[in-house]
């Protein structure tokens, strides 16, 4: 049912949630096979399937607390719209006064050649310039000094206002943009901007005590969003800014509150721990308890597993396609060398073949190409 509820909200992350779990027991089942190593003596019971079962399917369902706009954000300035149209209307604004300013000139007595050639290079610097943002909005290459560079100049160019941008919004907007005095109309506004409007303030309810009952450790951002178009344009990879990375990892603290509140019965008392275990890496870098290998269960470490490599080749999500089976292997291979996976587990998702009969069964065809397993094997 909650798995339904987060596929129905979002279908990026339905999939997930429905293909960890299948992940999750290849695993388990790979382990409980073993006849020598780490895993020799690991057996799992009937109740301890159905704690593995309730676990995996439940492991997300903090994010039915997420926002799906964050969840789902594709672009660097898409919020429940993509505010790159707002943008590009303000570039057709400048290039309508750069005409307008050329027939004025040309009235005013200025020769009409240089003064068109005037027009021509300045509407192609716009549509030039406009291009750019327009990459930078796709999030899909790194923003490098030199980038940002460009971003803060074409944002030092200026549009007129001449209507009241505080006339028909909403109450909690009105309250924001209350910080900073009205200017007097018309106003010159930058081309790209971070006003004040933009921060969303952190509640008492958006906090997390560092002392909690969970033990959750996570630093948490000033604020709640940051919604400056320049202080998005510039999030350096991918589209997500430090306080949307941050919502959407919180919902591994709302499935720990969420299923830490449930009367499960005895033989499922650890499902909190197994599904909200899936974000923690082996060194204690991990969120949201900064949880070690020693101090997390074998459970929660294969599903660690599953998630990432789901994650990895998942072919639904807005953002980003799908890796291949080899560069999902390579990339979860430096997990491993980083200790932010269980290495031991690892070994065992290749050698046991469970990589294979996922990607057999979930992955498009197209993605499953050779797996050299020899050279991860013998890895650290």
């Amino acid at each position: 049912m909650i798995a339904g509820a987060i596929d129905a909200k979002s279908p990026y992350t339905g999939g997930h949630c429905a293909r960890v779990p299948e992940l999750t027991k290849m695993l388990a089942r790979a382990a409980c096979a073993e006849q020598s190593g780490p895993y020799a003596n690991f057996q799992l019971s009937a109740d301890d399937w159905e704690a593995v079962h309730v676990a995996a399917w439940l492991h997300d369902c903090g994010k039915v607390t997420t926002p799906e706009y964050v969840v789902d954000k594709a672009t660097k300035l898409e919020t429940l719209y993509d505010r790159i149209h707002e943008v590009r209307m303000r570039f057709e604004v400048l290039k309508r006064d750069a005409e307008i300013a050329c027939l004025q000139a040309i009235s005013s007595g200025a020769e009409e050649a240089p003064a068109r050639q005037q027009l021509a290079a300045a509407l192609a610097q716009l549509d030039d310039d406009f291009a750019f943002v327009a990459t930078c909005n796709e999030g899909g290459e790194f923003m490098a000094p030199e980038k940002i560079a460009r971003l803060d100049a074409i944002a030092a160019r200026t549009w007129q206002r001449t209507l009241d941008d505080r006339l028909g919004i909403s109450h909690e907007e009105k309250e924001r943009k209350a910080r900073s005095p009205a200017p007097d109309l018309p106003v010159s506004e930058a081309l790209l901007a971070n006003k004040a409007e933009h921060f969303f303030e952190r509640q008492a309810r958006d906090r997390m005590p560092a002392d909690n009952q969970w033990g959750i450790r996570m630093t948490m951002p000033a604020l709640l969003y940051n919604k400056g178009e320049l202080y998005n344009l510039a999030v350096a990879r991918g589209t997500l800014s430090e306080e949307e990375r941050y919502k959407i990892n919180e919902h591994i603290v709302q499935t720990l509150i969420m299923l830490s509140q449930l009367p499960f019965p005895k033989h499922l008392r650890n499902v909190p721990e197994i599904a909200a275990g899936h974000h923690e890496k082996m060194d204690g870098s991990g969120y949201p308890r900064q949880l070690k290998k020693e101090e997390m269960s074998p459970l929660a470490r294969m599903m660690a597993i599953a998630d990432i490599f789901e994650a990895l080749t998942a072919v639904d999500r807005p953002y980003k396609k799908g890796k291949t089976l080899s560069e999902a292997i390579r990339i979860m291979s430096f997990m491993k060398k980083d200790q932010h996976i269980d290495p031991e587990l690892f070994d065992l998702f290749l050698r046991s073949g469970a990589y294979r009969e996922y990607a057999e069964r979930f992955m498009k065809p197209e993605q499953i190409d050779t797996v050299d397993l020899a050279a991860y094997l013998k890895t650290g």
